[in-house]
């Protein structure tokens, strides 16, 4: 009887060149520097376990059994954020395939024309139109990639992420567009519990020196608690009113931080509703593009089709290079004069189109390189 030898299927989250690490087959991914987020998780279940333990038994048989039950229903909703937020992929950008990256370069090279020796190439970047306002898209030399907009690289991560907010140790991941609302409702309900659990165990210590019941322990783990939730409390409680300013312009950390709309332009943000509500229904519930099912999602159609080849390639149309926006009027220019400079033909009206590499994705990518092993 012969052997039949069946070659294992290598999934997408394995050929990710980033500094993840991964596990349950892809369905988990963090940032390979965990130390801080195992802290995080350690004084979350450390103090809580020291409330279910010392003031609960007490609270609910002298003021209300409800005390502790409403405790653990924040306490599981706090855990299942974190793991949320820590465990998913945050809106990793696919790189560029190899093929891809050389055509991107070669485009490049066309439209800079030579370059004297010694004189520095110009910038890679690109600009596109949104709301009325010119936003530019930044060339990434890792991921080979012109960067959609808001997207920003993580230099812990070694991954564009698609709007990107910041790198947050404390929950061991990226934070971007795909778990920014989990983030957030993280550190809300966890500024919640805090302040649930340093309230109920002042009330604690001042029932208990007005008792002298001597059923119950000292008070010494109640003291490390008030410590613990007291210095945590300033921390949580002013990152959750940070976040929920920027959630009402529709801003991120990253935005924030480098002045993108607050600087001496005073350019005003493309992405804001002028609208608190709207600005925060579209953070909060807004749609967000589905991971796959075996790894992270590597959706290739929007940062390599469209930014990649409608911007770089030799466009015979000015048709928008992102759904619902306008290419800018200095951009169209550079089209015609490219379309000028074309080798072709006079009399041919239509040039041939560049022959574009296929869109291969890094699952069949992963097939054809096993199926080449096989042949040999």
């Amino acid at each position: 009887m012969s052997a039949v030898m069946i070659s294992r299927k290598v999934r997408k989250w394995e050929k990710l060149p980033g500094k993840n690490t991964f596990c349950c087959d892809g369905r988990v991914m963090m940032a390979r520097q965990k130390g801080v987020f195992y802290l995080t998780l350690f004084l979350i279940i450390g103090t809580c376990s020291l409330f279910f333990a010392f003031e609960c038994p007490y609270l609910a048989v002298h003021l209300s059994p409800a005390i502790p039950v409403f405790a653990v229903l924040l306490f599981l909703f706090v855990m299942a954020m974190l793991l949320r937020t820590s465990f998913s992929d945050p809106g990793v950008l696919p790189r560029a395939l190899p093929e891809e990256a050389a055509f991107i370069e070669m485009e490049i090279e066309a439209a800079n024309g030579n370059v004297p020796a010694g004189q520095r190439p110009p910038p890679r970047i690109r600009n596109v139109q949104i709301n009325n306002q010119i936003v530019k898209l930044k060339y990434c030399y890792t991921c080979k990639i012109f960067r959609p907009p808001r997207a920003s690289h993580c230099s812990i991560c070694d991954n564009c992420v698609d709007r990107f907010d910041h790198h947050c140790p404390w929950v061991g991941n990226c934070v971007g567009k795909r778990n920014y609302r989990y983030f957030y409702l993280f550190t809300l309900s966890l500024s919640l519990l805090t302040i649930y659990i340093f309230t109920f165990d002042i009330v604690h210590v001042v029932m208990r020196k007005y008792s002298a019941d001597p059923t119950y322990p000292t008070l010494t783990f109640t003291v490390l608690e008030l410590l613990v939730c007291f210095f945590t409390l300033w921390s949580v409680v002013g990152l959750t009113g940070f976040h929920t300013y920027l959630i009402s312009l529709n801003q991120t950390t990253n935005e924030d931080i480098k002045g993108s709309w607050s600087g001496k332009n005073r350019v005003q943000n493309p992405y804001s509703h002028k609208n608190i509500i709207k600005n925060c229904c579209e953070v909060l519930c807004g749609p967000t593009y589905p991971s796959e099912k075996h790894g992270i999602n590597l959706a290739r159609s929007f940062c390599i089709c469209v930014f990649q080849r409608a911007v770089l390639c030799l466009q015979k149309t000015t048709a928008p290079l992102i759904p619902n926006e306008h290419t800018p009027d200095d951009t169209k220019p550079s089209i015609a004069a490219s379309a000028e400079k074309s080798p072709f033909p006079k009399e041919d009206h239509h040039p041939p189109a560049p022959k574009l590499p296929p869109l291969a994705s890094p699952e069949t990518d992963a097939e054809t390189s096993i199926a080449k092993e096989q042949t040999h």
